[in-house]
């Protein structure tokens, strides 16, 4: 007997390869998998403008890179000591506004160089909810930054609207960049300060969204990352200590579907390969300086070498 439900995600016709680029931008789950990605010595930006979590802040980051808009001071606002920008995380944040602006278009550039050769984009919506900064124009950021709440109009999105305004941004990407392929995930963290509910009603809004799109465009595809960790994992051994967050284990196991389900079998020979490097490359010795240390060191050598040689488009990723 089977003591829980598997949640079968099939066999996609279009397989990801190491010789693709991809680029992931969302909430969290999309640094995770993007990481995991990056172990695996795929070629992929990972969250460019950092964690993201409404429909609308994630096409406004696409919008940004398609149009290849430099930050200035204008789009800065101070706030305590740091000066930010309302389309990125607080990780761009700084001190000085010039230090802000490096931090944001010096990162932008690395990301406009590669959107042309980008041909899949993993978009993950983390909740439907949006903060509309009254003070301008009711632009819906990306992050609030800890700036009163009463500057923003917070409301949910509709299904409607999240469908109208990917349609648009989906026929303007297939013009612009027509081999593009989108894999939309929900992320399976839950948003429980909003309550059980408001988080359900959320996470309905981007599924049922998510479905519209990908019955409409032949080159959208969704991955059930939620649906994975609410059924298969619905245990709390399989959260991080919040009781929200995936643990580890979960992401681990998260991320064996998806490569199950996008890559072909000698795409996962090679991700195995390289994940057994990256992972080598990683360790932290007890003694270093000691024999046993430098003849680990040879053996890494000798095997990314080895590695290299099988699969040469691999070599500028470590």
């Amino acid at each position: 007997m089977t003591f829980r439900t598997v949640v079968n995600t099939g066999f996609c016709t279009d397989t990801v390869s190491h010789q693709d680029h991809l680029l992931t931008l969302g909430s969290c789950f999309s640094d995770n998998i993007g990481i995991k990605l990056q172990n695996a010595l795929f070629s992929v930006d990972v969250n460019p403008f950092g964690v993201l979590f409404n429909p609308v802040s994630i096409a406004n980051s696409v919008e940004i890179l398609l149009k290849k808009d430099l930050f200035t001071e204008k789009q800065l606002f101070r706030n305590g000591s740091l000066w930010s920008s309302f389309s990125h995380s607080t990780l761009f944040s700084a001190t000085t506004p010039e230090q802000a602006l490096l931090n944001i278009n010096s990162r932008l550039n690395i990301s406009i160089a590669n959107l042309s050769d980008t041909n899949y984009l993993l978009v993950t919506f983390g909740t439907a909810w949006v903060y509309e900064d009254t003070e301008h124009h009711n632009h819906v950021v990306s992050n609030c930054h800890k700036l009163p709440a009463n500057r923003f109009n917070r409301r949910r999105l509709s299904v409607g609207e999240i469908v109208d305004l990917w349609s648009k941004l989906i026929d303007k990407l297939k013009v612009e960049m027509p081999a593009l392929k989108i894999i939309f995930t929900v992320s399976p963290v839950r948003h429980w300060k909003d309550g059980a509910q408001e988080n359900n009603l959320s996470k309905s809004t981007l599924l049922l969204a998510v479905d519209n799109l990908t019955k409409n465009f032949q080159q959208v595809h969704y991955f059930p990352a939620y649906e994975i960790q609410m059924d298969e994992l619905r245990d709390y051994r399989f959260y991080s200590s919040d009781m929200l967050h995936p643990s580890d284990v979960a992401v681990d196991y998260i991320w064996e579907k998806f490569a199950n389900t996008f890559f072909s079998a000698d795409t996962c020979l090679i991700k195995n390969k390289a994940e057994q490097l990256t992972k080598a490359l990683n360790h932290r010795p007890l003694h270093a300086g000691t024999a046993e240390y430098d003849n680990f060191l040879r053996q890494i050598e000798t095997q990314k070498e080895t590695l290299f040689q099988i699969y040469p488009f691999l070599k500028n990723r470590i």
